[in-house]
């Protein structure tokens, strides 16, 4: 119940919220706004739904902790995806023609805020944390990424290949993040910086999903195991190996902080305050 319960009020949150932002298609100011608003709302209500049913503070989103955290999360996301897109141009798989539009990144940065911050307390702030506690670190990965990367073969121009590269590399690799610093500061961070490299920065394709020009004018082309083809750099070779090392780099950084919950585990709020 608890679970169901929370996953009710953060999904509806999510819904409206996305619903909204796509209901002003892609207007700048509007965009933005309320692309922010969803991720704040969502965030609040999982502190609220939290209190609620778990009667403790919602230590895991704690503001206090969410500027450096944050921070450290943008630069792993956007240095992923620089790593590779570089590794796509050397093939030729990825061309810069010039300069796009200052707007169409703007209103990226609001849509990417709200999908960011709304996956995250979805994916991983509720069913990574909660199936975790009874199965443990990694069965609660394993099927918290597939299910990720099921609900993303559903996108625009997605194949079987993309969705378990997306499995893998966001699903994985996320829920990793959260287990390595028991936070979702950090995973939002890394989220929301590889999201907007890809469709602010770089303008290639996000998940498959048509969206303005970034700060770049620029094209893929080639095999689509380079370049990730029309569904975009997600669903690149590339992005699957980067995805599995940073799961690995986060994975060895839980142990060593013994962060690994084993099945039936439990990680109280109290243990990982004392972390």
């Amino acid at each position: 119940m608890r679970l169901l319960k929370q996953l009710v009020v953060v999904v509806l949150v999510s819904l409206a919220g996305s619903a909204v932002v796509q209901a002003v298609d892609w207007n700048v100011p509007l965009t933005l706004i309320l692309g922010l608003a969803t991720a704040a709302l969502a965030l609040a209500a999982y502190a609220w739904v939290v209190r609620r049913t778990e009667h403790r503070a919602p230590f895991e989103v704690a503001l206090k902790d969410a500027p450096a955290a944050l921070g450290r999360g943008l630069l792993i996301g956007v240095a992923m995806f620089v790593a590779v897109i570089v590794n796509i141009s050397f093939l030729g798989g990825y061309e810069v023609l010039g300069w796009g539009s200052v707007a169409g990144a703007v209103a990226i940065f609001g849509f990417t805020a709200a999908a960011a911050v709304t996956e995250e307390v979805l994916f991983r702030g509720i069913l990574f944390r909660i199936a975790e506690e009874r199965l443990g670190t990694w069965i609660s990965l394993v099927l918290t990424g597939l299910l990720f990367g099921l609900v993303h073969v559903f996108n625009p121009n997605a194949t079987l290949w993309s969705a378990l590269a997306i499995a893998v590399e966001a699903g994985f690799m996320l829920a990793a993040a959260y287990a390595a610093t028991r936070n979702l500061w950090v995973p939002i961070g890394v989220h929301f910086g590889w999201n907007f490299a890809q469709g602010g920065l770089f303008s290639t394709s996000v998940s498959g999903t048509d969206a303005p020009r970034g700060l770049l004018d620029a094209v893929t082309s080639g095999p689509a195991l380079v370049s990730g083809g029309e569904f975009g750099p997600e669903a690149s070779g590339y992005s699957l190996l980067a995805g599995v090392v940073l799961t690995a780099v986060f994975l060895r950084l839980a142990k060593r902080r013994g962060n690994i919950v084993p099945r039936r585990g439990r990680i109280t709020p109290a243990a990982t305050l004392a972390e």
